[in-house]
Parts: C-alpha cells; structure tokens; sequence
C-alpha cells in the first residue's frame, strides 16, 4: 500500500505541475519557483511532514520537499543560533542537493553543447 500512496501522491504532484505548464502556461521556472514555494508554505503549517509520514518517496521525491526542507532547517537553526541560525539550517539540509545540482549540470555541459 505505501508503494500505491507514493506513486499516487508524487503522481498528483507532477499532474499539478503539468496543468500548470499546458493550462495557466507558466514556464517551467515559474513551475518550479512556485513548488518551492508551496513546500516551504506546506511546511510552516506543519503539513509536510504529515504527508511525507503518508506519502513516503511521493511526497519527498519531487521539488516540494525541497521547499519543505529549506524552511525545516532554518527554522530548527534558529531556534539555536537566532537570526545567523537561518542561513546555516537553509544550508545544513540542501547542501547535498545543491551541490549535487552544480555538479550535474557542469558536467552535463562539457559532454553536450549548450544553447544560448
């Protein structure tokens, strides 16, 4: 059953995101800003975690779990350090991600000739 609730959470995302690309022609950056953004708010009302604990890989696949752990780190970081907290917990959590993005997409570059 988890493996049925993953596929049809993170599916209903990715449905989301596609009516928001063919239906209200948002650009894939717009898209994506906007699922960040929304995780981040999912977040602050303490409604991520309950759909990661249901959704499992549904709900911590797609963009919206960085969002989440975005606001998730700096929130329990600057319960500790105050305001310089915020910018180590934002940090702490994505780094892995972040770096890992820098990376791929650098090395993507030197194997393909990019546009523009």
């Amino acid at each position: 059953m988890e493996f049925l609730w993953a596929f049809v959470v993170g599916g209903g995302i990715c449905v989301i995101g596609q009516l928001l690309l063919d239906v209200a022609k948002l650009t894939p950056a717009h898209v994506m800003s906007s699922f960040v953004v929304a995780g981040a708010v999912l977040d602050a009302f303490d409604l991520y975690d309950n759909l990661i604990r249901f959704a499992g890989a549904g709900a911590t696949v797609p963009i919206t779990s960085f969002g989440h752990s975005l606001l998730h780190g700096a929130m329990d970081q600057a319960d500790e350090h105050g305001f310089i907290g915020v910018a180590i917990g934002i940090f702490e959590l994505t780094s892995t991600g972040i770096a890992t993005a820098i990376l791929f997409g650098f090395l993507v570059a030197l194997v393909f000739k990019p546009k523009g």
